[in-house]
């Protein structure tokens, strides 16, 4: 990925964006009753407050060369994590804190600062200009600590930090350094379990046993990696988020090729299909099964010696960036990262148990006669696709068991089809034959919802929902603020929430976004720089708008005449995490040569 460092030198046209739609500002106090007069006349009351102004970024932190900044995690006592993905391993340079170089994937956190109680008005961290600044962490607030980096090894793990291994004969088939997401559950005051993602082909989950000590220095008491063995183990751990009851969600970005989801003619068993992007390293001798990745899995009994891994196949198999629960415990949104990428929602049938529930796919409707990405908003409407539980799911999924090469045929395919997709999304009584493109697995089969469950994105597009999303990443909300919001309380410690959002970050506005088709028609202005989405939470955690908050900024080179992004505003927005106080915080998964970590106050 090209990087690009700007300066003022290099600018022709700067077009800068600043907040849209933002919350508007807490009216002024009204004045105080004048004093009576010589003629009994009251005074006059005082004019309301003007409303705040527009929002503003401040750059809360800056990562090395050739890193993402990923894994925002904010605790309730206010730490805040997060981490230094596949950083250049070009970077030599070693800072006073850590006295180690951040050539490999970091966890970290930034000690010495409480985001539950920072000032309204920060200064910026600068962009970096030397070498030191460009091969480091740079921050405006307190010292970035790293926990661990990628191989380090730990009591409890000597295999190394991000080390994935082959189910059967524990072979090291992968060393990541892209640790994404992170989660804490806390134990005590100042101590508790850090899981981390592993981005990687086949992915992992770390989890650190972490304690802070009176100074605010983080140390790692033991690690493991998580056992995701007995779930055929995990691909691309992307981003996740913390369910309400307290264990860590975590989001299978990649979703496994099948014949339906490959561009090319060749099914997933073809023996000319020389690739099996790192999964069949994982699970050899036995050849993968597509239909056991793209899902999110939580990680049940967190904090006992054997945590235990569930995949929940009930919220569809598709590029899951992130899903985050609604204090309902019940309702679950979930991004999907990909070029016509669908926002979906699931329902659980009850509370804190996403084992069955009913899977939906948003429809959006575009405000009328309007293209501008920093103004257009989206009524939301919700298309049911079908209900099931993860036993029903494992069923259909376990019919794919023991396919390998030697099963493949020439013209046929062992796995779904769109014909097959088609027929669900029809109504018709059975699968399809092979010779009308049909599955040779489900051939001539009753029909069930399948469909709906291993090939989600498709399913929801045929049904209705808009498949045009692009890059999709991160979904937050605030837990608290959201609770207290839709359950009509006016304040939590003076802040308004009567007003609570969901969050989203979708990191490039290209192709389905601007392609003039569907749903979704917006200019291609800020393309390459992507933005912020908010959707107001209404009464039962339902979604009914979706709004655009704050958009990349753009410039032209008078280098070379080339549209770039701003430093000074987004680029590529990934995950996002939303604070008690409203302020937002995000991180970029962009093209400037150092990534920077946001945090925006919407009002």
């Amino acid at each position: 990925m090209n990087k690009f460092k700007l300066s003022a030198l290099a600018l022709s046209v700067a077009f800068v964006l600043t907040a849209c739609n933002s919350d508007d500002g807490k009216a002024g106090k009204d004045g105080v009753d004048g004093t009576v007069g010589e003629t009994g006349t009251p005074g006059v009351n005082g004019n309301n407050g003007v409303d705040g102004s527009v929002g503003k970024l401040t750059r809360i932190a800056t990562v090395p060369q050739g890193a993402e900044v990923t894994g925002l995690f904010l605790t309730e006592a206010g730490d805040l994590f997060f981490n230094v993905q596949h950083p250049s391993d070009a970077n030599t340079q070693v800072d006073a804190v850590n006295g180690k170089p951040f050539n490999r994937g970091t966890v970290g956190v930034l000690r010495g600062v409480n985001f539950n109680d920072l000032p309204d008005n920060l200064a910026d961290s600068p962009v970096p200009s030397t070498e030191m600044e460009r091969q480091t962490v740079m921050s405006a607030v307190g010292e970035y600590q790293i926990i661990g980096q990628s191989n380090d090894v730990f009591e409890g793990l000597p295999s190394g930090l991000g080390v994935i291994h082959n189910i059967v004969s524990g072979e090291k088939v992968v060393e990541s350094n892209t640790p994404d997401f992170n989660g804490f559950i806390a134990t005590g005051d100042g101590e508790g379990y850090l899981f981390s993602n592993w981005e990687s082909y086949p992915g992992g989950v770390s989890r650190m046993k972490i304690k802070k000590d009176q100074f605010g220095k983080w140390s790692v008491l033991d690690a493991m990696m998580v056992d995701f063995d007995q779930v055929a183990g995990t691909a691309a751990n992307c981003f996740g988020s913390v369910s309400p009851w307290g264990t860590p969600l975590t989001s299978e970005e990649w979703i496994v090729r099948s014949s339906l989801d490959t561009t090319t003619d060749a099914s997933w068993n073809d023996p000319e299909n020389t690739s099996t992007d790192g999964i069949e390293a994982m699970t050899a001798p036995d050849f993968p099964n597509p239909y056991r990745y793209g899902y999110i899995a939580e990680i049940t009994k967190p904090t006992q010696a054997e945590p235990v891994v569930v995949k929940h196949y009930t919220i569809g198999r598709y590029e899951h960036e992130n899903s985050v629960v609604m204090p309902d415990r019940k309702t679950v949104y979930s991004s999907q990262d990909d070029t016509g990428g669908v926002l979906f929602k699931f329902i659980a049938d009850n509370p804190e148990d996403l084992s069955s529930g009913t899977l939906y796919g948003a429809k959006l409707t575009q405000d009328a006669g309007s293209t501008e990405p920093s103004t257009t908003g989206f009524d939301v409407s919700w298309v049911e696709l079908a209900s099931a539980s993860n036993s029903s799911i494992e069923a259909w999924i376990s019919e794919y068991d023991g396919i390998d090469t030697s099963d493949y045929v020439e013209g046929q395919t062992s796995y779904m089809t769109m014909a097959d997709v088609e027929a669900w999304a029809n109504g018709d009584a059975s699968y399809p034959s092979v010779e009308n493109g049909g599955s040779a697995v489900t051939a001539g089969q009753s029909m069930d919802d399948r469909a709906a469950f291993l090939e989600s994105r498709q399913a929801a597009r045929l049904k209705g929902a808009t498949a045009e999303w692009r890059k999709l990443e991160g979904l937050s909300i605030n837990h608290d603020r959201a609770l207290e919001a839709v359950g009509g309380v006016e304040s939590v410690a003076g802040e308004d929430v009567t007003r609570a959002y969901l969050y989203m970050g979708v990191a490039d506005l290209d192709k389905t976004l601007i392609d003039d088709e569907g749903d979704i028609q917006l200019s291609a202005r800020v393309k390459d720089c992507g933005g912020i989405y908010r959707a107001k939470l209404e009464e039962n955690y339902d979604l009914a708008r979706i709004e655009p908050v704050i958009m990349g900024g753009t410039y032209r080179s008078s280098l070379d005449g080339a549209e770039r992004c701003d430093v000074n505003q987004l680029s590529q927005p990934d995950n996002v995490i939303v604070m008690k106080d409203g302020r937002i915080l995000i991180g970029e998964d962009g093209f400037q040569e150092n990534n920077t970590l946001w945090m925006y106050a919407p009002k």
